[in-house]
């Protein structure tokens, strides 16, 4: 037991981080320097229901506590303290979605995820109105796409967020969001970290004829900055993380940022010229940008940093899903086979294994697709996972694994070809992170060959955006005058700790020979969606 870290935790100087991401919510406690000293979690997943993918506001609330609880009984058991107070909480999710609400704070509708492809005539109206690309997951798209629907319940929305937003608003009474996550939402004016103003007017022109009682800006949340005020934990929302009563309120907390933003922050990719990947249920990459894109591409989004700078956004709805699944089978296997493996063993064993299949994987052929991919072509609701080979590819367990690996980066590469070859965008420096880059060796260096760049990944990439949260409830508490980038670069990752590695010549030469047969294959993929419906 450390009685150094028992004391700060019971004076009040720890820093919270929660993260409700696709499959988990994640709870990371740190010291106030953001070094991680306890952990938390929940396992939820999303439902398809009446063809929409959707978390009830129950399971969003239950998760919550059980993730706070999971916590607390890890602070219990490590440093026999009861955690009462803390210096900041941070609170991030996944961007985007649609979560609407009445003056009473009635949910309108089942809450759309980011992973919902059902608003395809309000991105493609939206994108030619605003000459800015609007895409599907956006909650602007969703809300344009309710209102050509003729949905009866936007005449009665008070106010419209996303998922961190919904949390922070639960627990604090403030409708704000951090700029990352409302770049998200709606087009923001990186200068000022603010809604674009001119694309605000021609969406409440465009509606205009539908008499409804309020303007688009009414309904937004606030944009914050990283740092600003964003409100303090209110005696309901101590409540609502635990029950028993020991959290006190008042409490501050940073603005809720999504998981693009926590994932810049846990990656200190907040500067020009540098990026990072986040992969996880679904994978996105995000470089920003030192000057505008030249045209507008619908495979990119732009969206900014948790301070308002411009940054080039590739988002795929299908990473981890299915190599996940595969994962499942082999486990299945192992118990009918009488053996003890577990699947936290399986995935380093399998993944290792991988690495020894051939460069192009043999030619097989791997399509991740659960849900829609618009970034490949495949705007249906529903996707359709394949596995697909030829009589002469080498149909090996390493190369099935590999192609799985590869499938998980696929559709990410298509997006970034056209930011690298096109806008000739340069990058110093880019990251990863999340949970598929634990196993050393393995997803890093197939990102560098399909990036054709080197990738670094730090002792912390494994802790994703749940201590990307932490960190800027950190940067909140410090109530310091550096900037983000500044802070983040003297304050917490000077002595981190990481390992990068250079595009291996086979390796790039292998995936780019399979993201050529990838491409091909599209055809094969979308044709078996549509043999699905």
């Amino acid at each position: 037991m450390n009685n150094n870290i028992s004391q700060l935790i019971l004076s009040g100087k720890a820093v919270l981080g929660i993260e409700l991401g696709s499959t988990r919510i994640k709870a990371v406690l740190t010291d106030a320097c953001g070094k991680p000293i306890a952990q938390g979690g929940h396992e939820w997943e999303n439902k398809l229901e009446n063809g929409i993918w959707t978390y009830s506001e129950e399971d969003i609330r239950e998760g919550l506590r059980d993730c706070y609880q999971s916590l607390k009984a890890n602070v219990q058991k490590e440093y026999g303290v009861t955690l009462s107070n803390l210096a900041a909480i941070g609170i991030s999710a996944m961007m985007h979605g649609y979560l609407a609400f009445d003056r009473n704070d009635r949910m309108l509708v089942p809450f759309r995820t980011w992973r919902n492809t059902i608003t395809l005539q309000a991105s493609e109206e939206l994108t030619e109105l605003f000459g800015y690309h609007i895409p599907q997951r956006w909650s602007i798209a969703h809300l344009y796409q309710a209102i050509l629907n003729g949905e009866e319940h936007v005449k009665d929305i008070s106010f419209l967020t996303t998922l961190a937003g919904f949390v922070h608003y639960t627990l604090t009474g403030r409708k704000v969001l951090g700029a990352g996550d409302a770049s998200g939402m709606f087009p923001l004016d990186s200068g000022t970290a603010d809604y674009q103003e001119r694309m605000i007017k021609l969406f409440d022109e465009k509606i205009a004829g539908k008499g409804y009682p309020w303007k688009l800006r009414d309904i937004l949340p606030v944009s914050l900055k990283a740092g600003a005020d964003a409100g303090t934990l209110t005696q309901e929302g101590a409540l609502l993380l635990d029950a028993s009563g020991d959290l006190k309120a008042g409490i501050p907390l940073c603005p809720p940022e999504g998981d693009a933003g926590t994932g810049m922050v846990a990656t200190n990719s907040v500067a020009p010229r540098t990026g990072n990947v986040s992969a996880g249920t679904s994978i996105f990459s995000m470089v920003v940008l030192e000057k505008p894109l030249s045209a507008v591409y619908p495979e990119l989004d732009l969206v900014t940093t948790p301070t308002g700078s411009e940054v080039a956004m590739v988002h795929c709805n299908n990473c981890t899903s299915d190599l996940n699944a595969w994962i499942g089978i082999f486990e299945e296997f192992c118990r009918l086979a009488g053996t003890d493996k577990t699947r936290d063993e399986l995935f380093p064993l399998l993944f290792c294994h991988a690495m020894t299949g051939d460069a192009d994987a043999g030619r097989v052929l791997a399509y991740n697709f659960l849900s829609g991919e618009p970034v490949a072509g495949v705007m249906d609701q529903e996707g359709a996972p394949m596995i697909t080979r030829t009589a002469g590819s080498s149909f090996t367990l390493a190369n099935l694994m590999r192609a799985n690996l590869y499938s998980a980066f696929g559709s990410l590469k298509l997006g970034n070809d056209i930011l690298m070859k096109k806008e000739h965008v340069r990058i110093d420096r880019l990251m990863g992170h999340g949970g598929l880059f634990k196993t050393k060796g393995v997803a890093q260096n197939i990102l560098a060959a399909a990036m054709h760049a080197p990738v670094t990944c730090m002792e912390t990439a494994g802790e994703g955006g749940a201590w990307g949260a932490a960190l800027l409830a950190c940067y909140r508490a410090a109530g310091t005058e550096k900037t983000l980038e500044d802070w983040l670069g003297q304050d917490v990752f000077a002595d981190a700790q990481s390992i990068t590695v250079q595009p291996d010549v086979k390796d790039t030469a292998g995936f780019d020979a399979w993201a050529a047969l990838y491409e091909k294959g599209l055809a094969a993929e979308q044709a078996a969606v549509r043999a699905f419906r």
